[in-house]
């Protein structure tokens, strides 16, 4: 747990950074507020040094954070409550592409480059995440990055993911633009936990009716099953809040009087209340809607139809923390390896290697309990947010999760 000059500086630096559409400085974020693993919640598995994407070696991650305005929607002027992020495979200044496969579990969304990427096998650049209106425009400004870098082909078929954050951004205002996208490209590192919860692409998503957005873990196997490192980096904008359960705890049920509210008056037919009134009875019945993007790095040497089989398994990971893939979400997952470097060199065969499947299954576990973590990491991150036409999202309170999870006798 930080200090309370800490949680403050921390604050201030992230004013500061979304303010002006800046790559918010992780190292500053990370300890601002308690993660899974803090709080020992039983999720299972053992996290790697970081508990994130950027344990698996290489692994680079980036944002651009967009917050301006406050009030009443006025397309094309704000509020803003939307941004950027991208994941480097090998880093930015490693072009060396990796195997990698994608699933879906329901598919009302987008993830760009996906034709290729399954026919090819390999994943030839960073991939972005950002919201639903601004796939184009990511996808456009990686290309605009790629091809001004000595070393990369110039072309491509860049892979950009999307969830939609209308509710609390002016999605219709296309506030995302090129320098955006090429900010978080340019400043994306390895070696600290990403900056989680409202920032990047997160920034506006709201995940079981609480502040989602950016959220990552880690698992590391034991040496007798290869030491190998699995990490996860979610985009959680899905699920409803009666479902949402931590650690099998149905803690979403118990938190009913945190249900998204209007800090203004609620507009007429809305079945959520003006914030302070009274908690209304259908506010934690809603269909489930939104979407989940996530991405999957290990350091395990596997093949693309292994892969596919990992980002299969994710599914599984957000099925535990309550989603049903309803209609109206796109939940779309990806997954590569830095394993088998060297391998998409031009020439005439490549010699390379794979975990057996014998030994795949602990590579499954390690995947869902990432995933349900991150998902986890995503809300306890995430602040209380106000955006547009003054609709309020309230953040997971840590205390209240682990206070539910003792009243079901998951903690001691």
């Amino acid at each position: 747990m930080s200090s309370p000059a800490t949680k403050g500086r921390c604050a201030r630096a992230l004013r500061r950074a979304t303010l002006t559409g800046l790559v918010v400085p992780v190292t500053l974020l990370a300890q601002a507020k308690p993660r899974e693993r803090d709080l020992g919640l039983p999720i299972g598995g053992t996290p790697g040094t970081l508990d994130a994407i950027t344990d698996v070696k290489g692994v680079e991650v980036g944002h651009t954070t967009l917050i301006t305005g406050s009030g009443k929607l006025v397309v094309g002027k704000g509020p803003v409550r939307t941004g950027v992020t991208v994941v480097h495979p090998r880093g930015k200044d490693n072009h060396d592409p990796v195997f990698a496969s994608w699933f879906t579990l329901n598919g009302n969304g987008e993830m760009t480059g996906t034709t290729w990427l399954q026919e090819g096998g390999y994943l030839e650049g960073p991939i972005g995440i950002t919201n639903t209106h601004s796939v184009g425009v990511v996808r456009d400004a990686i290309l605009q990055w790629q091809v001004g870098k000595p070393g990369m082909q110039p072309w491509g078929l860049p892979m950009v993911a999307e969830t939609y954050d209308g509710g609390l951004n002016d999605i219709n205002g296309f506030h995302v633009k090129p320098e955006h996208a090429i900010a978080a490209l340019d400043g994306a590192r390895g070696g600290v936990v990403p900056a989680e919860g409202a920032v990047g692409g997160g920034t506006g998503m709201v995940c079981e009716g609480f502040k989602g957005g950016i959220g990552t873990a880690s698992r590391v196997l034991p040496a007798a099953q290869g030491g190998y490192t699995v990490g996860v980096l979610v985009q959680c904008n899905f699920g409803s809040m009666r479902d949402m359960r931590v650690a099998g705890v149905p803690v979403g049920a118990e938190l009913g009087d945190l249900a998204a509210c209007f800090a203004g008056e609620a507009p007429a037919n809305s079945l959520r209340r003006k914030c302070g009134a009274p908690p209304a009875g259908g506010e934690t019945q809603e269909t489930e809607q939104g979407s989940i993007i996530v991405i999957v790095a290990t350091d395990a040497p596997m093949m693309p139809h292994q892969l596919k089989r990992i980002a299969t398994r994710v599914a599984l990971g957000v099925g535990r923390t309550g989603g049903t893939g309803g209609n109206g979400s796109g939940d779309i997952f990806v997954a590569f390896s830095t394993g088998n470097a060297g391998a998409a060199a031009p020439r005439d065969t490549a010699r390379v290697t794979m975990v057996s499947n014998e030994a795949i299954s602990p590579l499954f576990a390690a995947t869902i309990q990432a995933t349900e973590e991150a998902i986890l990491n995503a809300m306890l991150a995430a602040e209380t947010m106000t955006g547009a036409n003054n609709l309020r999202v309230n953040a997971l309170p840590a205390t209240r999760v682990v206070e539910i999870l003792r009243k079901y006798g998951r903690l001691k």
